[in-house]
């Protein structure tokens, strides 16, 4: 669709927002031979038990010492902001907060920021500009994220109960299944930097209410004006929806968010991106510039 009346006024403020580049620096952390697997992004589970197989090779990236300071380490020196290379992009990064299907900010999310490598935000830019055309936005919801984060996930899953965000997330199935069924990986692209999770927006972006933790829960299956009330056009469920309907071409989903679907896989493709099809949310850089090497710096600034 395109845009008219008011929504073309918004795009053309948004096409004319400023875009920083930025550069940053880093080192890359190999995870546990004990990790289990789980989809390398964006294969289906079934393809995907070689994620674990063996030790990462030695990363060319450059890199500096960790920060006298803080003892963090840094990114590779093409990772940015995506803020700073096109702040049109909406951000949402819900494991920076308690609405995530843990239902608590998540070890590592330091700042409620998008990082990624400079070939994936350069991407990122291309797709916006297509998707603005047509009276859309993106909206990210992660972006790189830190192994720490991963192995945070890991823990949680091996504990008993705490299941307090189910009835949103994953209301059909057994949280024992989350890593078996192929919806939370270790390791995981994301921690390369250049894979996303991402929806549509219609222009001008509709107001979304903030979440409060504790607030009665509604499953992500549900009709999309039963569920919670993000801002995004249609997908058929929420993000993060641990269930078979957000597989991108599953026919459980109603006709619009088939075709809201089809239409995000089309913008994200002809930028390079694989889908992976467990998840209609999630898009990985083909020519990635790091597969299967598995960061650990902190989601913040201070990490470029």
């Amino acid at each position: 669709m395109r845009a008219s009346g008011p929504a073309v006024a918004v795009i053309a403020a948004l096409m004319a927002s400023p875009m920083v580049p930025t550069t940053t620096v880093g080192t890359p952390v190999v995870p546990p031979a004990s990790c289990r697997p789980a989809p390398p992004d964006p294969a289906p589970p079934a393809a995907a038990l070689a994620a674990c197989a063996g030790p990462a090779p030695a990363t060319t990236a450059s890199a500096r010492p960790l920060a006298a300071a803080s003892g963090q380490p840094h990114a590779p020196d093409d990772f940015v902001v995506l803020s700073d290379v096109d702040s049109r992009i909406l951000t949402d990064i819900r494991y920076a907060t308690a609405h995530n299907f843990v239902g608590r900010p998540i070890a590592g999310y330091a700042e409620p920021l998008c990082l990624l490598t400079r070939a994936a935000a350069d991407a990122l830019r291309r797709v916006q500009t297509a998707a603005l055309a047509q009276g859309r936005s993106l909206k990210v919801y992660d972006c790189y994220r830190p192994q720490r984060a991963v192995d945070d996930f890991v823990r949680w899953a091996k504990q008993p109960g705490e299941e307090q965000t189910k009835a949103e997330f994953y209301p059909r199935v057994k949280k024992s299944a989350l890593f078996d069924e192929g919806y939370v990986g270790a390791p995981t692209a994301h921690s390369s930097g250049s894979t996303v999770d991402l929806t549509l927006v219609a222009v001008p972006p509709a107001a979304q209410p903030a979440y409060t933790p504790g607030q009665p829960l509604v499953a992500c299956t549900e009709p999309a004006g039963r569920r919670f009330a993000d801002n995004s056009i249609d997908m058929g469920t929420g993000f993060d929806c641990f269930d078979p309907s957000s597989a991108t071409d599953s026919p459980r989903v109603g006709d619009a968010a088939r075709s809201n679907r089809a239409l995000l896989r089309q913008l994200m493709t002809e930028a390079g991106f694989t889908n992976y099809p467990t998840e209609w949310w999630h898009y990985r850089l083909s020519a990635e510039p790091y597969p299967k090497r598995y960061f650990d710096f902190p989601v913040a600034r201070s990490s470029i």
